[in-house]
């Protein structure tokens, strides 16, 4: 009979679908892992996953062995951690990410956590600054807009993020739908722009995703806020492109419309960034599968 240890990790394998997540949500090397499902594979004299680039695909055996162990495993590691639980509730973790993204989902997703005694620090600002902060020692865990690529890091894919193209109604109204379909970009010059920063790194991505070039509008305000973006394009100041969990409200309010539909949304991965084996900590452990478990629930934001 297979031990709980090579059971777990069969599971951590099975639900995040690649055994470099399990390793990283085990606190353990990806050798030890592979290890451990070739162990498990020899008891039961059969392959169980199948390994490629993507991941590891389960084979039906999996599917069927996971349905007949997977709640009983769960029950008995929730039974015998229940200490460890306790203290990872006693825990501080410090959390960065964007403050619109922050306030919006991820803050009121961790009440649960904080109900029952663990403690959040929280600092908002750019996901590079924030990245060099996490590589410093200075945060635990950031929400991250982009990638890491430093050494050290671990990332977890969280959720997608949609992104639209917005404006005052009074402003879409000014647009030319036959020009829109022949060309877009010309089209919609004519539109100030209301960015995040200089560089327009959200507007410039959207140009480029959808029209092939980017935006020849002129600038009329940088703000490095979307919720001062968006408030500035409500007012009709300009157009500009925000995360559609952002832009929803107003959308439905009718305060402001979508001046471009393209045949695919645009969309951008968050990624919950760690310092390398730091989820062997357990305060930091249970808010980042705590998060991962929430985000199912968001949908693309």
């Amino acid at each position: 009979m297979p031990g709980l240890d090579l059971l777990s990790t069969f599971l951590e394998i099975f639900r995040r679908g690649s055994l470099s997540a399990a390793a990283e949500h085990l606190g353990l090397s990806q050798p030890a892992v592979s290890g451990q499902l070739a162990r498990l594979e020899q008891e039961f004299g059969e392959q169980l996953f199948i390994r490629s680039r993507a991941g590891c695909t389960p084979t039906p055996r999996a599917v069927d062995l996971v349905a007949r162990v997977g709640p009983h495993v769960d029950g008995l590691r929730q039974a015998l951690h229940a200490e460890s639980e306790d203290a990872a509730y006693r825990g501080t973790v410090h959390i960065a990410g964007a403050g619109e993204l922050m306030t919006a989902r991820v803050l009121p997703s961790l009440a649960p956590l904080t109900a029952h005694g663990l403690r959040l620090r929280v600092t908002l600002g750019l996901a590079e600054d924030l990245l060099s902060a996490l590589v410093a020692e200075q945060l635990d865990l950031v929400v991250s807009s982009v990638r890491p690529a430093r050494r050290g890091l671990a990332a977890t894919p969280l959720v997608d993020e949609e992104f639209v193209l917005v404006g005052a109604p009074m402003l879409a109204r000014g647009i030319d739908s036959a020009q829109l379909a022949a060309d877009p970009v010309e089209a919609l010059a004519h539109l100030p722009l209301i960015a995040y920063a200089d560089e327009l790194p959200i507007v410039r991505r959207y140009w480029r995703s959808e029209f092939g070039r980017r935006p020849p509008n002129t600038t009329a305000v940088i703000v490095p806020d979307l919720r001062a973006v968006l408030a500035l394009v409500v007012a009709g100041s300009g157009v500009s492109v925000l995360p559609r969990f952002l832009a929803d409200p107003a959308l439905a309010a009718g305060s402001v419309e979508m001046l471009h539909h393209p045949a695919a949304a645009p969309l951008n991965t968050l990624y919950l960034a760690t310092r390398a084996g730091a989820l062997a900590q357990p305060p930091l452990a249970l808010v980042h599968e705590h998060l991962r478990s929430r985000a199912g629930t968001w949908g693309a934001l």
